[in-house]
């Protein structure tokens, strides 16, 4: 499966952005998406996770309450809407795949087998 996001861009503090991962080559179904995010200088961090059969959603402690993640089966995509933005929210997002992640490992981004390039979120102060 091939994975693209966008909508990343550049935003004020308290500001939202809706990003974007489209699958292309196969379905999401019976997978795992999540997204995952890396500032300069720091280690990735995981971000939220949905598993495509049932729905259910994981997040960061982070970002709980602030950041929203879903999918569209008709567009085979995965969104995360981010409201309550925060200047620490800067960083390249990430969108990856997997099947078969069990819930512990929901956010290890080593348990995903795809990846898209990434969009950049900028939160400015």
């Amino acid at each position: 499966v091939q994975l693209q996001a966008s909508g990343g861009g550049l935003v004020q503090a308290g500001g939202s952005l809706r990003i974007s991962c489209a699958a292309s080559g196969r379905s999401f179904r019976s997978y795992a998406v999540g997204w995952f995010r890396q500032a300069p200088g720091k280690e990735q961090e995981f971000v939220a996770a949905i598993r495509w059969s049932g729905g259910s959603t994981y997040y960061a402690d982070s970002v709980k309450g602030r950041f929203t993640i879903s999918g569209d089966n008709a567009k085979n995509t995965v969104y995360l809407r981010m409201n309550s933005l925060k200047p620490e929210d800067t960083a390249v997002y990430y969108c990856a795949a997997g099947q078969g992640i069990i819930l512990s490992n929901l956010n290890n981004w080593h348990a995903y087998g795809y990846w898209g390039q990434g969009t950049q979120v900028t939160v400015s102060s």
